[in-house]
């Protein structure tokens, strides 16, 4: 009990200085003496918890447009009021709170074009913003775009979205840089320090489409890679399960597990180099990190991975210049979610690729 601790604490001194002063009668002994009297006052005295101000405390209406129609209600509510937990959905719409059309409605009913939402008061605590700089609101590189698809050369770096102890992402970049988009939304993620291409969608409706392309394994993502080491057979398939888990210190991990899930990988040899292999990556599950874990699970993990390579190694290769993960998102295979015709798209290797296939040629002696 640390307030009962504490008012012991204070009882004390007070004690002690009116012993310490029986001698001396001056006013400031007395004044003291008042002064400790108020602190343990404050420290003892229940106060209100501090509150932030909050975001929304009246009653919304919203009508869903186009871009917003198909998705569930519990999902729209949890994006439109950023920050409540999923309970505070669940238990709104349970009690009648939110309304859809002035009915009732459950939590995966699918909102319609037109419908008038009724949104409960909430109180939000406000989150750090996590606002980009002026001069950092430019686009990326474009590979392709319409009025359903962003797709960009995402450079190795930048993370996707802030958070973290990362102030902006790829995401707040883009939203900045196209302030008249009111949708814009990431339909994958690429790590950090991986480059290449990226899909956003610029409509709702895209975004479902695209998502479900990726759930039944129709969405076609190919990677380039340098491993460290030497492969030698041409065609290497790993099939190993992977389990996600967080570290003590709040770090995301990946690790090969047998109780993990399922993940497919398979590594073609493109040129093999001195002391590494050029590989041409083929994903047939999307895991977090999947290609770096198999990659560090078959022995030749990936140049510069921070993570799940080989470190001393990446010392070294950063001392010659090439300290970059070599990861890059190379080719791109979908159906356009509104046209239905298939895209198929490739960015080409950043120049540090060339730059290290270079240098690491068989006939080149100085490697």
């Amino acid at each position: 009990m640390p307030h009962v601790a504490q008012a012991s604490t204070d009882v004390k001194l007070l004690l002690k200085s009116c012993i310490c002063n029986t001698k001396d009668k001056q006013p400031r002994n007395y004044n003291k003496m008042n002064d400790l009297r108020k602190t343990f006052q404050q420290r003892n005295t229940p106060t209100a918890q501090k509150t932030t101000t909050p975001e929304s405390v009246s009653v919304r209406s919203h009508t869903v447009s186009d871009d917003e129609a198909g998705q569930r209600i519990d999902n729209f509510l949890l994006r439109i009021c950023k920050g409540v937990p999923k309970t505070w959905v669940y238990r709104v719409i349970r009690k009648g709170e939110v309304r859809v059309n002035k009915g009732r409605i459950d939590a995966d009913y699918k909102i319609q074009t037109g419908d008038v939402i009724r949104i409960p008061p909430v109180r939000i605590a406000e989150k750090p913003s996590h606002s980009v700089p002026q001069s950092r609101a430019t686009k990326l590189p474009v590979v392709f775009e319409d009025d359903y698809l962003l797709i960009i050369n995402k450079p190795a770096g930048l993370a996707v979205h802030g958070g973290s102890g990362i102030s902006f992402g790829v995401i707040e970049q883009l939203r900045a840089a196209y302030p008249a988009q009111k949708f814009l939304e990431l339909v994958h993620r690429l790590d950090r320090e991986t480059s290449g291409l990226l899909i956003l969608a610029k409509k709702r409706s895209a975004l479902v489409h695209l998502h479900e392309q990726i759930r039944n394994g129709q969405m076609d993502k190919r990677y380039y890679a340098i491993l460290i080491g030497e492969l030698t057979d041409k065609e290497t398939h790993v099939k190993a399960p992977l389990y996600k888990y967080v570290t003590a210190s709040g770090e995301r991990r990946v690790q090969v597990e047998p109780n993990g899930q399922s993940a497919h990988t398979r590594f073609n040899i493109d040129q093999v180099l001195n002391g590494h292999t050029a590989v041409r990556v083929k994903i047939y599950t999307g895991r977090t990190h999947q290609i770096r874990v198999h990659s560090q699970y078959i022995d030749h993990p990936i140049v510069g991975d921070e993570k799940y390579g080989d470190f001393e190694h990446n010392k070294k290769m950063a001392k010659q210049k090439f300290g970059r993960m070599y990861l890059h998102a190379q080719e791109l295979k979908i159906t356009h979610p509104h046209t239905g015709e298939v895209l198929a798209l490739k960015s080409e290797l950043p120049d540090e690729f060339k730059r290290f296939i270079d240098a690491h040629q068989k006939n080149n002696k100085t490697a």
